[in-house]
Parts: structure tokens; C-alpha cells; sequence
């Protein structure tokens, strides 16, 4: 089963709903590991490190330093962007179908927004 870390930015609904939806699903928050405030490669790291994809509302920075590792050959998390204005049902019913039916290894490296 898939496991995530939402980043400090991501609607704590998302999380919360997630966990509801299906308690067995493991997601972490950037708050919960000790590193707000961290910058976005240190938490894409540390995502990748940890075999998590990552989920974001950062839609305008995330994305510009993943494109930018991958382009360097450096190793970049499965990372999901979610808008702002997204509805978070959609979006949870999704992470619960990623985090039950996919392996992370599907995930490197790739940026795709939610819902899907």
C-alpha cells in the first residue's frame, strides 16, 4: 500500500478524510516529522527517502523543482498537486484508489494533479 507525507500546506480535510476513509492507509504530515518550515527539496527528499508520495497544494514551486531534478538526474518523489479549489471528495476518493491499487514504485519521478 501506498504511503504519503502531505506537505504543511495541503487542507488538513484531506488528511483527516483520508484517514476516515481508510484508517489503515498511512499518511504523514511535514507538521507531524518535525519539519515545518522546511524548504521544498528538503521535503521531496525526504518524501523519496521515505518511499512517500508527496501531496501538495504548492502547485507553482513543487513542480519547477521537480522538472528541475529530473532534468538534473536527481531522484524525485511521486509527487500529487492538488488545486486550491479542488473538491476534497474527489480528491480523497483518489488517494484511497492510489494508495490501495498502486505501488510507489508506478509514482517516481512522475507530477500529476488531483482529482485525477
Amino acid at each position: 500500500m501506498i504511503a504519503y507525507l502531505a506537505d504543511e500546506n495541503l487542507n488538513n480535510k484531506i488528511v483527516r478524510g483520508l484517514g476516515y476513509r481508510n484508517p489503515k492507509i498511512d499518511i504523514v504530515t511535514v507538521q507531524n516529522m518535525g519539519m515545518s518550515g522546511a524548504d521544498d527539496p528538503t521535503v521531496m527528499r525526504w518524501a523519496f527517502e521515505n518511499s512517500r508520495l508527496l501531496i501538495t497544494h504548492d502547485v507553482k514551486t513543487i513542480p519547477a523543482f521537480a522538472h528541475e531534478y529530473l532534468e538534473k538526474g536527481l531522484p524525485v518523489p511521486g509527487i500529487l498537486l492538488v488545486n486550491h479549489n479542488s473538491l476534497i471528495g474527489p480528491v480523497i476518493e483518489d488517494l484511497q484508489l492510489i494508495a490501495e491499487c498502486s505501488e510507489i514504485s508506478e509514482w517516481i519521478g512522475q507530477v500529476n494533479y488531483l482529482p485525477l
